[in-house]
């Protein structure tokens, strides 16, 4: 069954900025998952978490690894020394830009929507989405991670809808 596409909230709203509460039944929010699958890949992103559509829950999806994923009540356990600069969007800041320095490599631990708990080890984009989407799921958003605020560029609203290639090839996405 193919989800649907859910609204956005807005930059300001508050649950961007509250720590999600953790899901207690994976298998409730299989069509909330679905739904965010559907809204990341119409809105051209590569994750999303649900508090991005004013849902405060510990879930978020990604096909930043491939193929589209659910990953529920995730949990970093492990993180490389080695931090990698990389410049992030964010489909709940549209047009803002800035560089994020983040671990290059992650594992994380999670559920999926049928309750089986996974181990992910990531590294490059994928590991990247894993802590920008888990911050959401914490309350945080990519420009509290930034060394310098005064970096935080905006792109033109152009710019923005034409950060794809065509063939599906995604370049300059969005988390």
């Amino acid at each position: 069954m193919a989800g649907k596409r859910l609204t956005l909230v807005k930059s300001d709203d508050p649950v961007l900025r509250a720590v999600a509460a953790p899901v207690k039944k994976p298998s409730e929010v299989t069509d909330l998952a679905e739904n965010l699958l559907a809204t990341m890949k119409t809105e051209g992103g590569v994750g999303l978490a649900a508090p991005q559509v004013g849902k405060s829950i510990r879930l978020f999806v990604t096909s930043a690894g491939g193929t589209p994923e659910a990953y529920i009540n995730p949990k970093i356990s492990e993180t490389s020394p080695k931090q990698i600069p990389w410049e992030e969007g964010c489909l709940s800041l549209p047009r803002l830009l800035g560089e994020v320095r983040r671990p290059k490599k992650v594992t994380m631990q999670a559920q999926t929507p049928d309750g089986n708990v996974v181990t992910v080890k990531a590294d490059e984009l994928l590991a990247r989405v894993i802590q920008h989407e888990i911050d959401h799921l914490d309350g945080i958003l990519f420009p509290d991670r930034m060394d310098d605020l005064r970096n935080v560029r905006t792109i033109s609203e152009e710019e923005w809808q034409t950060r794809f290639v065509a063939d599906g090839d995604v370049h300059n996405a969005e988390m």
